[in-house]
């Protein structure tokens, strides 16, 4: 497998599905995900991340193939100065196996 041909033909969807699956372990449907699977979805997700996005968070990649590296005072600035309005999509969607239920009386 070419990674640079995987990258530059993945869809913003396979990026996303791949970075739910080294975060959290498990494909965004619940399915286990494997060691090595995780550890090709974490290569890829970075790859993608120094080849398309131009994001300089804390802990991506940058286009020159480095770690972005911020101290304190850079992150509090940027989440200050962060957009309110701005939704936040998790990896997976809740289930009734999610959500935690209780009886009147065990609260």
């Amino acid at each position: 497998m070419n990674l640079l041909n995987t990258i530059d033909t993945m869809s913003a969807d396979m990026y996303t599905r791949l970075k739910c699956a080294a975060e959290t372990g498990k494909w965004p449907e619940g399915t286990v995900v494997e060691e090595s699977q995780r550890a090709m979805a974490l290569q890829l997700t970075m790859a993608y991340q120094a080849r398309h996005l131009d994001n300089d968070q804390m802990l991506t990649i940058g286009a020159d193939g480095k770690i972005v590296e911020k101290n304190k005072r850079e992150l509090k600035a940027e989440f200050s100065s962060a957009k309110s309005d701005e939704e936040i999509v998790p990896c997976t969607k809740p289930t009734k196996a999610d959500i935690a239920y209780f009886s009147n009386n065990e609260l």
